[in-house]
Order: C-alpha cells, then structure tokens, then sequence
C-alpha cells in the first residue's frame, strides 16, 4: 500500500496515479489521463512566469513532451506526480528565459503578498509598502523569486517546493526563511 500523499484526496487516488504511470511506461498511449489531469495546471504555471500565451503552449507542449520521453525515470517519492511535472516545467521555462524566447513575469495577488509581508514579520506600517516589497522582490535571484512565487502567491507545502526543486523540505523552509530574511532588510532599507 503507498502511503498517502497530502496532495491528493485518498490512497486510492495515488494508487490509481502510479498504476497509470506504470502502464504509460510499457504504452504511451495510457498518459492521456495524466496529461488531461495536468496539463491546465502545468499550463497555468508556465503562464504566469511568462504572460505569453503562445510562448506558455509551446513550453507546456515541450514538458509533456519530456515527461513523456522520461517517464521511465520516473520514481515515487511520496509527492505526486504533478511535482515532476513542474520540475521539468521549471527547467523549461528557465531555458525559455535563458534563449529570450520569453521575458520572465512575477505575478503578485494580493493575499500572497499580505501573507509574504507577514512572514517576513514586517510591521503593520510595511504592509502598506507593497511598492516596496515588489522593488525587493525584483532584487532577488531567479531561484529565490520561483521559492517565494511557490510559498505564498502558489501555496505550495514546501515538501513539494523541496521535491521540485531538489532538495529536502527542511532546506527547502530553511531558503525560504532566509529569502524573507533578506526582503525584511531591503525593506527595511528603503523605509
């Protein structure tokens, strides 16, 4: 029995997942149900690095793609599937960036950005400095930005941010502590 993953709705759920994997690998005919499941999220992923429609289908297409060719490496690893997925996506949309082929977008809602603020324990006169935090933001490396992006605008657990981006989830809560440490400071530069 697999033990059950917090991002899915049952053990069965998972179960049926990784039976689907397993058939995909000896037919590749059988990922349509995981591409049908995935593909709007990945695809929503992607958009928002990018806001370029076109530029966000090509990318998605180029992951399946991958995904298809690599199912064979896939393994479990108690996170689902979709976690793979959107490393490869990440990995593609950073290549995107890289070839100028898109220009790299931070999409901010309002809600992340009260509980990002929050986080960093910025002071109720800060919050109203969202200018602020953009600005600070905007500062950070790339791969800071997608662990921050992931945290509070996604609402991503951050065992799954660890997985996506390779490493544990304790370093992963211990980066991310660390960025908001470094947005603190900047803010409070400005100030």
């Amino acid at each position: 029995m697999i033990p059950l993953s917090p991002y899915h709705v049952s053990a069965e759920a998972m179960e049926q997942e990784l039976q689907i994997i397993e058939a995909s690998k000896k037919d590749p005919s059988a990922f349509r149900p995981l591409y049908e499941k995935y593909h709007e999220p990945i695809f929503r992923y992607i958009y928002q690095r990018s806001d370029d429609k076109d530029a966000a289908f090509d990318i998605t297409q180029q992951v399946f793609i991958k995904a298809l060719i690599n199912l064979n490496r896939f393994t479990f690893k108690g996170v689902p599937f979709s976690s793979w997925l959107y490393r490869i996506a990440k990995s593609e949309v950073y290549k995107a960036i890289e070839k100028n082929k898109v220009q790299r977008t931070l999409n901010i809602d309002i809600d992340g950005l009260k509980e990002l603020l929050q986080e960093a324990e910025a002071d109720e006169s800060l919050i109203s400095k969202e200018k602020s935090l953009t600005l600070c933001i905007s500062q950070l490396q790339e791969t800071d930005i997608q662990l921050i992006e992931m945290r509070f605008f996604e609402n991503r657990a951050f065992k799954e941010i660890g997985h996506i981006f390779e490493m544990t989830e304790n370093n992963a809560k211990v980066k991310v502590y660390r960025i908001l440490d470094k947005l603190k400071k900047c803010i409070l530069a400005i100030r």
